[in-house]
């Protein structure tokens, strides 16, 4: 019976111990301002001052702005500015922005639709059989007056991406050829 007799008023010390150690430490760790939910002290204007601003790798900045050019060039939209220096947070915030835009927008071309239906019928995006290149086989005339720069920097259609193919064959559908070089293959499809 004696054992049992000391178990109750050894709990009850235990407890009162426990009790005592969480009063203390938290009497002496730093409080938060009324309102705060923040188990972190509050830091006060002149100390945010003296942290160090925090620095962002430019050549990360200036990869996603190439991105966003070339892509703002492919669909035809003017390209974006931003004032802020390339090694600021903010930089980087606003071309991580602007890059999931543009590539929302590339993969959504207009009349993407048409241009999937044209490309079942008229061959593969890789199709490189002379006179005729690319998923919407585009010739040599169509390529040299809607993608120039394509032409220069990569060559015929069939090494163009499907996105790139489809943007210029858009361009041509805007400047208001319609799908008019596609006549047959338009009319399968219900465009013409």
């Amino acid at each position: 019976m004696k054992p049992q007799r000391l178990l109750l008023p050894m709990l009850a010390a235990a407890l009162i111990g426990a009790a005592a150690a969480t009063t203390l430490a938290s009497a002496s760790a730093p409080v938060a301002p009324a309102g705060t939910t923040s188990a972190h002290p509050v830091l006060l204007r002149s100390q945010r001052a003296k942290t160090p601003r925090r620095h962002v790798d430019a050549a990360l900045v200036r990869r996603l702005r190439r991105t966003t050019w070339r892509w703002q060039s492919v669909i035809g939209v003017r390209r974006a500015q931003s004032a802020a220096p390339l090694r600021s947070p903010s930089a980087l915030r606003y071309w991580r922005r602007q890059i999931r835009q543009v590539s929302w927008l590339a993969a959504h071309p207009p009349h993407k639709r048409g241009w999937l239906c044209i490309h079942r019928f008229e061959g593969s995006w890789g199709d490189s059989g002379d006179p005729y290149w690319g998923g919407l086989q585009m010739d040599r005339g169509f390529m040299r007056t809607y993608a120039p720069s394509f032409l220069l920097r990569k060559g015929w259609a069939d090494r163009w991406t499907p996105l790139e193919q489809m943007w210029v064959a858009e361009r041509a559908h805007r400047s208001g050829r319609g799908y008019g070089p596609w006549p047959n293959t338009a009319r399968s499809c219900g465009l013409l």
